[in-house]
């Protein structure tokens, strides 16, 4: 990746400039212009889209009116007595009488009701096998089939008032209707008690209706009817459709008003959806029509940029060059003193101003060079030296543990028992020291080295302490800083335990808290550590033990550790504070 950049970037410093020109002033300039033209096209499609979902409430609103108009010319129906005097007892006229005076009634409404709107045609069935039509039907009319509807059977058994049906089957002659559907109310006809005594249905064209009411509407503009299902019921322009991008996306959406781009169409769609009908009505504005007007004003505009970037571009090349070339002269004299060994000067009398300042410097940094060699040669040898004394100081804990192993060995040879695990436990300690690739120990781990630490001091002392352990086994994973339990528990022993004659007893207690920290506590019931100070005469050397802990805390874990030091009536108390690390086991273990 690094090698591809600077094979793109070029390494002359006029093309640099050009370069930087281009991408921190032009470029910029240019993205920003497009992201306000962006934000313009966004604001429009958010006009738009408000101006249409308007239309479309508006339009969903008149589609309420017409259902609700065919649901009061049913309720007329219902309450004229004379349709149901004849839907109850049909015998007492003769047949065309009553079909005389129900078309005549169904003729009233759609004169009452519907003069400016598109008509409803209606359907009554009595109970004792007569129909009567406001239409003419296109198939010959099947009472018994007609009974049987579903719908009707449904309105029946589950006793409802009515039920709006969206896309029921065409069933007009093909000089009412030719739409492949109608949206039907079925309704149950009853009379004061409650009882049914006729079936009634009130279909409405609704494709009829939907380009009727936007024949006048802009010819931009394209409306449809899409169901619940994604299939087209209706369209204002015939012949057109939405595409099956369009559709999966609007029934994918889970508002009920919304707008998106059809890429598949270029356009912009809207839409709203009419939870009583499974609907949605939609409307698709072309693109190149929405931003007629905004796609020419940012061509011209681009085109004026354009001439102006290619001047100002000419002109930023010009100045580059004249401003590079004196130090591309320079550059080649450089190059002529670097080849020679550094012993050739730049001229300084053909320069002036600033760069007659960069030669003069130049000469001065070459009359420094030789000096500053001399003295990194030096330095070199002196870490040479430096790293053979390290190496030389890293072989002496090598070998004394090496002796230790000599010497369990032959402990163990001469059956000297106790010997052989005192080397043990101080060839553990001093390997866990010799290991400085692993700050973070298990505590389990850490708890061994304590045993061993302890089962030497026990054996120096004579068994003069007892040392008790308390901490959970769930606890054995946990993270702790490598040897910083030991050096608590030696402050425990030689400035609390060694100076009480008749020994003592340490506790090391190890838990969690509910803040997620991690808590060691060691206490002793030894002198304490003023008694413990005053006793203190045979160190020669100030300790380092419990320093070195509070800093390692520090260095780890900055201000989530801390170690405390508290005194007893009786002992001492060191708390040491650090955070909750659960760790996963894994398979190397320390040993010796």
């Amino acid at each position: 990746m690094k090698r591809f950049i600077e094979s793109i970037v070029p390494q002359k410093l006029k093309y640099r400039l050009f370069m930087a020109f281009v991408l921190l002033i032009l470029l910029p300039f240019s993205v920003l212009n497009m992201y306000n033209y962006q934000k313009i096209e966004t604001l429009i499609q958010v006009k738009i889209s408000e101006e249409s979902h308007s239309q479309l409430e508006s339009l969903y609103h008149t589609l309420q009116d017409q259902m609700s108009t065919a649901f009061k010319t049913l309720i007329f129906l219902e309450q004229d007595s004379s349709i149901q005097s004849i839907l109850e007892t049909p015998q007492m006229n003769r047949q065309l009488d009553n079909i005389e005076l129900v078309e005549k009634k169904f003729k009233g409404l759609n004169n009452s009701f519907f003069l400016y709107n598109p008509p409803v045609y209606f359907t009554v069935l009595d109970l004792h096998g007569s129909v009567y039509t406001s239409y003419k039907p296109k198939d010959a009319l099947d009472y018994d089939q007609l009974r049987a509807h579903s719908r009707f059977q449904e309105a029946l058994e589950e006793g409802a008032k009515y039920r709006w049906v969206s896309q029921d089957d065409n069933y007009l002659f093909r000089d009412n209707s030719s739409s492949p559907s109608l949206l039907s109310m079925y309704a149950v006809m009853r009379d004061q008690n409650k009882k049914p005594y006729g079936l009634a249905r009130a279909s409405i064209d609704y494709s009829y209706w939907f380009q009727s009411m936007l024949s006048s509407a802009s010819a931009n503009k394209e409306y449809f009817i899409i169901t619940g299902e994604g299939e087209q019921a209706a369209q204002s322009v015939p012949h057109t459709s939405l595409t099956p991008n369009a559709l999966q996306q609007i029934k994918s959406k889970p508002s009920a008003n919304g707008y998106f781009i059809d890429s598949s169409s270029d356009a912009l769609i809207n839409y709203t959806y009419i939870d009583s009908l499974d609907w949605y009505m939609v409307d698709r504005v072309p693109l190149h029509i929405l931003y007629k007007q905004i796609h020419e004003l940012k061509q011209n505009y681009f085109v004026t940029f354009g001439l102006f970037t290619a001047a100002f571009m000419i002109i930023a090349f010009m100045i580059a060059f004249t401003f590079t070339r004196p130090l591309s002269h320079m550059q080649k004299k450089m190059r002529d003193a670097v080849r020679k060994d550094l012993k050739v000067r730049l001229p300084e009398k053909r320069y002036k101003g600033e760069i007659l300042e960069l030669t003069r410097s130049f000469n001065t940094i070459l009359d420094d060079m030789d000096d500053l060699v001399q003295r990194l040669k030096a330095e070199e040898r002196q870490k040479d030296a430096v790293h053979f004394q390290m190496l030389l100081a890293q072989m002496n804990p090598h070998f004394l543990l090496n002796t230790l192993n000599t010497l369990k060995w032959i402990a163990l040879r001469n059956e000297q028992t106790e010997i052989a695990e005192i080397t043990m436990s101080l060839g553990k300690l001093l390997e866990a020291s010799l290991n400085s690739d692993v700050d973070l120990i298990y505590l389990k781990d850490e708890m061994e080295l304590i045993r061993a630490f302890v089962y030497i001091q026990q054996r120096r002392y004579n068994n003069r302490f007892e040392i008790h352990y308390d901490y959970d086994r769930c606890n054995e994973y946990v993270l702790v800083p490598k040897l910083s339990l030991q050096p608590l528990v030696e402050n425990a022993i030689l400035h609390g335990i060694a100076h009480r004659s008749e020994g003592g007893t340490i506790r090391l207690r190890i838990a969690c808290t509910q803040q997620g920290n991690l808590i060691v506590e060691v206490e002793d019931n030894g002198v304490g550590i003023v008694q413990a100070a005053r006793q203190q005469t045979t160190r020669k050397r100030p300790g380092i033990g419990l320093d070195n802990v509070r800093q390692r805390l520090k260095l780890l874990f900055k201000d989530h550790g801390a170690l405390e030091i508290i005194s007893l009536t009786e002992g001492t108390l060191v708390r040491m504070t650090m955070p909750y690390l659960l760790s996963e086991p894994y398979q190397n273990r320390l040993e010796l």
